[in-house]
């Protein structure tokens, strides 16, 4: 019996959250009841809202819905009170304030975010239907806190004691699962598929995924049920995935640049790829990862002034080779201690990768601007309806501009998320109607009211609980049970309910138009944008010094990959889906190393590469894609021949495969570097 019962939870999963959902919705709307709250709907909303399938991820959402809840109360009650005898001021205070807590929240891509997502809509929420009765803003503002906090408690005590379903498991069969397609790109690779469109584009799925995977552990901090140890091992994994993609897009192009002749001209080298993609294959012990280290190290052949591009091709790959075993060791390792909530197997990790780098986003200021001022415009234009028509429910209107803009402001399109979140709600207002007009006037007690409300909850709880109609869900969910608006006593009007809800359809199509003229933006400019930053951040990091910021480099990089890829998924015809973002990242990740490494250089290489850093930096700034020019070649070239004379080993090596992998990684159709063919150049131009 209790071998079974944990594949009994997750093959059911589904089921027992909605049926801990609606006993919390019905524990709350209870306590409401008895407490004599003036608006206990919202609390059983709140219940909905708050609700995730993971224990530790209810409870994160509930602590930042409470404080944004108390910072969306405490500027209502400031702004409504001193604006209320100025409707134009009041409309604009209201505004701006949603657009800055929006502004701020789309610059924070944690779950924190979502606290001051919150703290703006709940402003209007509290301070729009406010403005006819101003004297009573402060005991609204309670009440709404009151009744939030109500939501998020039942929420989170029945999520925490019946049957929690925690992270950590969820956590580490998305590792699993990540890893395992990691294995299966890694085998393609070293069999000489790197370069194929299929891998590719597998590789940029693996990227989005490190993005999903870190919004899941935000939330392992919440989780009781998870080793303390945890976060940190999964942080260190993390920074291994990273390093990962860009490993195996080097490997690739290292082996495509050796040719398919590679197989009769370096046997051994062949022989030792072979059996790297065994290893990976079949499971990444610790011994054979020993033997392949040692192998790898007695095929390096020592870099000299003369030695020639196939040579140094070959040292780059053996290189790359070696951290490929050091990190796929790692990664299992890393992977099992997650699982079990312990520490890695083995004396110490092999990977070593720069110690005291925080994750880096990407964070885009002027899109967050953007959104933000189409939600203020969006509020204002609903304001203006409603004040210029003297709706008396026009409150409506600029309360679901406020939510829906703040709800949609992350999509390229929100006006496609205001359009379905319309559809929905709609839904919802026809399940209301049937309860209000046809069920709830023939109910007499609580008990029989909670059976009646069982069936439409308990399927928007299953809603919920499945990624892919969470969304759908929670709108059904939550618009039922506020539009609903149950009360201690039955009080319900057709003429008030068809006029809120036309009221709301407003709002929502004067949001959708406006935002749709003044916000709106294609898939391919979005692309088009994070390219952009991405050949910036190439720019900068040509310009920098360098010092210990790969991995940051390599995670904001990767970041930008990770939501390229969905895009650039769902465009398959267009000419950027095939573009290379992985090498633009190897391309960067050189710049930063061979930065590093210029300390033990002689001043005519570092003259050489700081030049040849310096031309990359501006062609890269003005970039639109395409071919890079000719004489950038020209300059990497002749650095190669700057750095081929250096006399300590160690700073030559490092030299020469920063630079071969920036060659390669701009010019890979070039013909092979050859020194004698800059002999009689001279220096290059400054």
């Amino acid at each position: 019996m209790t071998a079974t019962r944990p594949s009994f939870l997750v093959r059911h999963a589904d089921i027992i959250f909605s049926l801990k959902t609606f006993l919390a919705a019905v524990m709350t709307l209870l306590f409401a009841l008895a407490m004599d709250l003036p608006r206990p709907y919202w609390a059983l909303a709140t219940v909905y809202i708050a609700s995730q399938p993971l224990a530790g991820a209810t409870r994160s959402k509930a602590f930042f819905r409470v404080a944004g809840t108390l910072i969306g109360a405490c500027a209502s009650v400031v702004l409504v009170p001193n604006l209320v005898n100025s409707p134009e001021l009041l409309s604009l205070g209201l505004a701006l304030w949603v657009g800055l807590c929006l502004y701020i929240s789309l610059l924070d891509k944690t779950p924190r975010g979502y606290m001051f997502m919150l703290a703006g809509y709940t402003a209007a929420l509290i301070g729009f239907p406010s403005v006819s009765e101003p004297s009573l803003i402060f005991d609204t503002a309670v009440s709404r806190s009151e009744e939030i906090i109500l939501g998020i408690l039942c929420a989170s005590i029945v999520s925490t004691i019946v049957l929690p379903r925690s992270v950590g498991p969820a956590v580490s069969a998305q590792v699993d699962s990540w890893l395992a397609r990691a294995r299966k790109v890694s085998q393609q690779v070293l069999a000489g598929h790197g370069t194929d469109q299929a891998t590719r584009e597998l590789r940029l799925k693996l990227a989005a995924d490190i993005v999903d995977l870190d919004m899941l552990s935000y939330h392992l901090a919440y989780d009781r049920n998870v080793s303390r140890d945890t976060p940190r091992w999964l942080r260190a994994l993390r920074l291994r995935m990273l390093t990962l993609l860009p490993l195996l897009s080097s490997i690739a192009d290292r082996l495509a640049a050796l040719g398919e002749d590679a197989r009769t001209s370096q046997p051994k080298l062949m022989a030792l790829v072979d059996d790297l993609s065994r290893w990976i294959g079949s499971g990444m012990e610790r011994d054979p990862a020993d033997e392949l280290r040692a192998t790898i190290s007695a095929q390096l052949p020592v870099l000299h002034g003369g030695s020639s591009w196939n040579e140094i091709m070959i040292v780059s790959l053996l290189m790359r080779m070696r951290e490929l075993v050091d990190i796929s060791q790692d990664c299992r390792a890393l992977s099992q201690a997650i699982a079990r909530g312990g520490r890695p197997d083995g004396a110490r990790l092999m990977f070593r990768p720069e110690a005291g780098v925080a994750p880096v986003r990407h964070v885009d200021h002027g899109m967050a601007l953007w959104s933000a001022g189409g939600a203020i415009l969006a509020i204002l234009m609903c304001c203006a309806f409603w004040i210029l028509t003297g709706w008396a429910d026009g409150a409506s209107a600029p309360m679901m501009a406020a939510v829906g803009c703040s709800f949609f402001a992350q999509m390229d399109d929100p006006s496609v998320g205001l359009r379905n979140f319309a559809k929905w709600t709609l839904v919802s207002m026809i399940i209301v109607a049937l309860y209000l007009f046809a069920i709830l006037p023939g109910i007499s007690n609580v008990e029989v009211l909670l059976v009646a409300l069982a069936p439409p909850f308990l399927l928007f709880g299953l809603l919920i609980a499945r990624p892919s109609t969470f969304f759908i869900g929670m709108i059904l969910a939550a618009n039922t049970a506020s539009l609903m608006a149950l009360q201690a006593t039955y009080s319900a009007d057709f003429a008030s309910f068809a006029n809120g809800g036309l009221t709301f359809f407003v709002g929502t199509e004067i949001s959708t138009i406006t935002i749709l003229l003044a916000r709106s933006v294609g898939a391919e400019w979005s692309v088009r944008r994070l390219m952009r930053k991405g050949w910036t951040a190439l720019a900068f990091a040509a310009e920098s010094r360098g010092n210990r910021d790969r991995a940051a480099f390599a995670g904001l990089m990767l970041n930008r990959i990770g939501l390229l890829a969905p895009r650039l998924a769902a465009m398959p015809d267009s000419k950027l889906s095939q573009i290379d973002s992985l090498r633009e990242l190897r391309v960067g990740l050189n710049i930063v190393d061979l930065r590093r490494a210029r300390h033990h250089l002689s001043p005519a290489t570092l003259a050489a590469i700081d030049a040849m850093l310096d031309e990359l930096a501006a062609d890269f700034r003005r970039y639109e894609g395409g071919a890079m020019p000719g004489a950038l070649l020209t300059r990497i070239d002749h650095a190669l021949a700057e750095a081929m004379t250096e006399t300590r080993d160690d700073a030559r090596g490092d030299a020469l495969i920063g630079l071969v992998g920036i060659r390669r990684g701009l010019f890979p159709d070039a013909a092979a570097y050859r020194p004698e063919h800059l002999s009689n150049a001279g220096s290059v131009a400054a």
